[in-house]
């Protein structure tokens, strides 16, 4: 009997990767921590995304039916990440083709399984597969741009009875790509998936990629962070979250200060949280110990440091300039070339008022006694 014909379409072209059974890490893709490829409201977003940062270009597109994907959708793909690298580093074959139960998509990102989180699940994955991206990121030529969706397709999947059996789906080549590459890949705190709000998970992400665990910690400018997160609100209020944010300290493995510059720039910093590993409260006794004692509960207290200081009087962490270049050092460039601009056109001016002067005293100088030659006195 010949061989039956292999589908045209990329799903037969793929071999299908089982989702592994078992707890394991989280890991993201650290393109998605960096810039703003995601909504961060759970309301339906139409309007467009457009970033652009040094070489880096993004422009993120929706559509009415379904809105754009969302921070909470990109949990989906923290799951797709940590499937595929959990089975590389043990030596199993990978494929973009991945099949799943909802049951272990939604445990693995904690969330219910009731009918509810299932079509919650079947939503998001409409969100991803209509929500279309294209980027100059990890691109050989510069400004050209890679399209592709989240999710390239998916089905629900049934056995020979009918029954349902999953589903299936795939990711996208770029996305792929960077999950195999171990230096675009990073561990997630679990304590992640219980952040609720839009922005908390977004900086967290954010934190992560560019803070690491860097004992010195990093800060950012306020205002480059309001155009990082591709925010539709206006900067007074996203600052407002951002306070609220350090207020309440809810990012695991981390603590936020506001640290604001002599001329009034306000920068968010960040430094490792103590070795418990859970938040820190913002408010904590006084003369608390820096060790914290084996079974403290809800939240670790340690001595605390200054909510918000000032150039004048404390030393701030420095700039994350290795990790985020385009981001902390754009305002910098920019504020740079304005001040050289200014002083070029200080100096011409200052030079042709000297000019208008020389001219001025030259006019009004007074001949010499002296008659031309060959003329009569």
């Amino acid at each position: 009997m010949p061989p039956m014909p292999r589908s045209a379409s990329e799903r037969g072209q793929l071999d299908l990767f089982r989702a592994l059974p078992g707890e394991f890490a989280p890991r993201d893709a650290q393109d998605l921590m960096a810039y703003p490829f995601f909504s961060l409201s759970k309301s339906p977003r139409i309007r467009p995304i457009d970033f652009v940062a040094g070489n880096v270009a993004i422009r993120v597109e929706a559509v009415p039916d379904h809105g754009m994907a969302t921070i909470w959708d990109a949990d989906i793909l923290i799951w797709a990440a940590s499937q595929i690298v959990e089975a590389r580093d043990a030596g199993l074959r990978t494929s973009r083709l991945m099949a799943a139960t909802p049951y272990e998509i939604l445990n693995f990102t904690g969330r219910g399984t009731s009918l509810r989180d299932y079509q919650r699940l079947k939503a998001a994955l409409d969100r991803l597969q209509s929500t279309t991206v294209a980027t100059t990121i990890r691109q050989p030529a510069e400004g050209r741009r890679h399209r592709f969706s989240w999710i390239n397709e998916w089905h629900e999947r049934s056995d020979a009875r009918g029954r349902p059996d999953g589903i299936e789906l795939i990711v996208p080549d770029w996305f792929y790509r960077a999950v195999l590459d171990d230096a675009l890949i990073l561990t997630i705190d679990r304590a992640y998936f219980d952040l609720t709000g839009g922005l908390d998970r977004w900086l967290y992400r954010l934190v992560r990629k560019h803070g690491g665990r860097q004992a010195g910690g990093w800060r950012f400018d306020f205002r480059h962070l309001h155009q990082k997160s591709g925010s539709l609100s206006p900067f007074r209020r996203f600052a407002f979250e951002l306070r609220d944010i350090i207020r309440r300290q809810p990012l695991p493995g981390y603590v936020l200060f506001v640290e604001i510059e002599t001329g009034g720039r306000m920068l968010l910093a960040f430094e490792p949280a103590a070795s418990c590993g859970k938040p820190v409260d913002g408010l904590v006794p006084s003369g608390t110990r820096g060790i914290v004692p084996s079974g403290t509960r809800g939240s670790c207290y340690r001595e605390p440091k200054p909510g918000s200081t000032t150039c004048t009087t404390t030393k701030n962490r420095a700039l994350n300039l290795e990790s985020n270049k385009d981001s902390n050092l754009e305002e910098r460039r920019t504020a740079v070339e304005t001040l050289i601009s200014r002083t070029g056109a200080a100096l011409k001016a200052r030079h042709r008022r000297m000019g208008s002067e020389g001219d001025a005293a030259a006019a009004k100088e007074p001949e010499l006694p002296f008659g031309k030659p060959g003329a009569r006195p």
